[in-house]
């Protein structure tokens, strides 16, 4: 069931993806080429899909999220570009592809995720890409903006570089995956509740404490699958992170308990949604997909 959902919303964003890369000028050609390169070359689109479940979840008009699961999808895709980026985690692959720095260059590579992360706010400050009141869009805008900044995922990036072949306790490296990887999932739930129009406070809490746990519960997996899987099927480099010295759950925890913290993770969740009732079901999918996920 799953898989329909992730189709059904997959598709959704890429057209509305599609529509952005069209480059003004020809002088602006190969800039526009290198942005497209680095959303549309696959990607399980997770950050998107959170953001609709979550409008769904509130009653909301899906393709009145658009401009948030556009804008969600653009950040995460510029902050790849530049991880995999010589001077940060050196990476020739994603999603089975050579990174954008390879397949074009790097001074491309710097000026797409650029261009994408710039991209991402005008989306949602455009009324009719973004079809909401002033005020509402004012609020995504600083939802986001506040997600992939200092104190959200590009903090989390400074923590990560800054601790290989440090050993860390599992309170640090949670401190810093709530900021590199879950600020911007908790934000993809946040403007999907925010773009329903039928967001209040209580509601709005219990979303953040379930992307809270997903959040981390992604990662935990990640970590997982850097072990077990292989670079086919992550379509990145396998074992990177025990290449790197870089700290894990696995390296901290063990590998079996792991896995048990990613379901114990998942239950948290599922817990946060009781009273949400069945329009939040492809939230509580999605809570599975995370932890059952192979790449």
């Amino acid at each position: 069931m799953i898989e329909a959902y992730q189709a059904q919303c997959q598709n959704r964003v890429d057209a509305a993806l599609e529509r952005l890369f069209v480059a003004p000028q020809p002088e602006l050609q190969r800039l526009y080429q290198a942005m497209r390169y680095s959303v549309t070359n696959g990607g399980k689109r997770v950050r998107p899909l959170l953001a609709y479940a979550a409008c769904e979840a509130l009653g909301g008009n899906v393709e009145h999220a658009n401009g948030a699961a556009c804008a969600v999808e653009l950040i995460h895709a510029y902050s790849l570009v530049h991880d995999d980026l010589p001077a940060m985690d050196d990476d020739d692959l994603r999603r089975g592809k050579p990174t954008t720095h390879k397949a074009f260059d790097e001074a491309a590579a710097i000026l797409a995720g650029d261009g994408l992360q710039t991209l991402a706010f005008e989306v949602l400050g455009n009324a009719e890409l973004n079809p909401h009141s002033a005020e509402l869009r004012l609020a995504m805008i600083a939802t986001l903006a506040r997600a992939s900044g200092p104190a959200g995922m590009v903090g989390g990036q400074a923590i990560d570089l800054g601790s290989v072949g440090q050993a860390l306790d599992q309170a640090a490296l949670e401190n810093m995956h709530r900021h590199k990887t879950g600020a911007l999932i908790e934000a993809s739930v946040a403007l999907g509740a925010l773009a329903s129009g039928n967001a209040d406070p209580a509601t709005l809490a219990a979303l953040q404490r379930y992307a809270q746990a997903i959040g981390l519960a992604f990662q935990v997996q990640d970590d997982i699958l850097d072990i077990e899987s292989d670079t086919h099927t992550l379509g990145k480099t396998q074992g990177k992170d025990q290449a790197n010295d870089k700290p894990t759950y696995p390296a901290i925890l063990g590998l079996q308990n792991a896995k048990g913290y990613a379901l114990e993770l998942r239950d948290q969740a599922l817990a946060a949604l009781e009273d949400l009732g069945s329009p939040a079901e492809p939230l509580r999918m999605l809570a599975r997909y995370i932890v059952e996920r192979r790449h």
